[in-house]
């Protein structure tokens, strides 16, 4: 362990503290490695909980999602004042509100160094209009970093292509994913999760994790459900997750249809969604835009075939015809028949579920992605 005289600190900022479900261990390995670990987000249960950790500080501070001039002027003052107090060797501001507020502070300030991790590219589901406001918006965050950490390959292809920074400062590490995933928790394996909500021993069970909003492709998943359940009447839908009330929310109609269906199940959130995996035969992600989706990376160590969409980031996640299927974005009748093939093809759904668990081992082991973290903040701040 470095002497606490000599550590340098980093100070990670993202908008919402439900990010940090996936950045907890990224921030215990750089703490482990030495770091003197501080966190910014929105306050929240999940910013509390790092709290106990030791050599890990919070620092709370309200940061909107959406564009909120006067709530944002307030946000940025905030974060600008706690980063002249903090003075941290190195900043990693990510999530897009709280990276562009963030950088642009830091920049102000001459932090020595200055890490933008790319997440996703909100702008790719943006109305046109919006979409030219996000892209400055992306330009100006990427020009305040000195590193544009890119979350996946097609991330880093799309975020060179749209000329949001130079391609000299844009980084993938290893193979992607910020997180990669924790093997020994993924894995396949008996549950009582069916039990529990009441799905028949013998039930096709569909399923999802992640926020429930319009541009993870809810509507298309209930609309690809009717056709499959039409042609599979064991068929459920394992909805694993939260009625998110971020601006692409779910209307009303859609959120009554969920509860209407006798064969939709609806968890709310799960802080252990492991158990989940083990209780669904595959995983459907039917997402607009990604940075890389950890569930589907999830669901690939628990030895589940993986349907998701040829999206940004999402289509890194799957490698067609052996771990799962890609599908067009926002087309129900592709999900449904790729789902359907894999339903009526047990074999099938095995041979993928084993080449899934296998590829996710093989690229994205937590402790392969944390060991190229790990080793790209000790060379950044070595050279600074």
């Amino acid at each position: 362990m470095t002497p606490r005289s000599a550590q340098r600190s980093i100070l990670f900022g993202v908008t919402s503290d439900q990010t940090l479900l996936v950045l907890r261990a990224r921030i215990l390995a750089l703490r482990d490695a030495g770091f003197a670990v501080i966190v910014l987000s929105s306050p929240g249960p999940h910013l509390d909980r790092l709290a106990t950790e030791r050599d890990v500080t919070i620092h709370p501070i309200a940061i909107r999602r959406g564009i909120a001039p006067l709530a944002d002027l307030v946000a940025f003052a905030r974060i600008a004042r706690r980063l002249a107090r903090l003075r941290p060797d190195i900043v990693d501001f990510s999530t897009p509100k709280a990276a562009l507020l963030g950088l642009v502070a830091a920049c102000l300030l001459r932090i020595p160094v200055r890490v933008h991790t790319l997440r996703g590219l909100r702008l790719e589901s943006a109305r046109p209009a919006q979409r030219l406001l996000l892209l400055a918006a992306e330009r100006l965050t990427a020009a305040c970093a000195h590193v544009v950490l890119c979350n996946s390959p097609s991330l880093l292809e799309a975020a060179s292509a749209l000329a949001i920074a130079p391609r000299c400062k844009l980084r993938l590490l290893a193979h992607g994913s910020s997180n990669g995933v924790d093997l020994d928790r993924f894995h396949p394996g008996a549950t009582d999760l069916r039990a529990r909500f009441a799905i028949p021993a013998d039930a096709l069970v569909l399923g999802f994790v992640g926020r429930l909003t319009r541009h993870k492709g809810i509507p298309e998943l209930l609309d690809a459900f009717d056709r499959i359940h039409s042609e599979a009447p064991n068929a459920w839908l394992l909805l694993v997750g939260w009625l998110d009330r971020s601006e692409d929310r779910l209307d009303a109609q859609l959120i009554a249809r969920i509860h209407r269906h006798p064969q939709i199940v609806l968890t709310g959130f799960v802080q252990d969604v492991a158990a989940c995996y083990r209780a669904m035969n595959l995983f459907i992600f039917p997402t607009h835009r990604e940075g890389f989706p950890n569930a589907a990376l999830e669901a690939a160590a628990s030895a589940l075939p993986v349907i998701t969409t040829n999206a940004t980031g999402a289509r890194d996640a799957v490698l067609p015809g052996v771990t799962g299927m890609l599908v067009p974005v926002e087309d129900s009748a592709a999900l449904a028949a790729a789902a359907l093939q894999l339903l009526r093809s047990p074999l099938l759904c095995r041979q993928m579920g084993n080449a899934a668990r296998d590829w996710a081992a093989q690229n994205f082991s937590q402790q392969q992605v944390l060991t190229a973290t790990g080793q790209f903040f000790q060379e950044i701040s070595q050279q600074n």
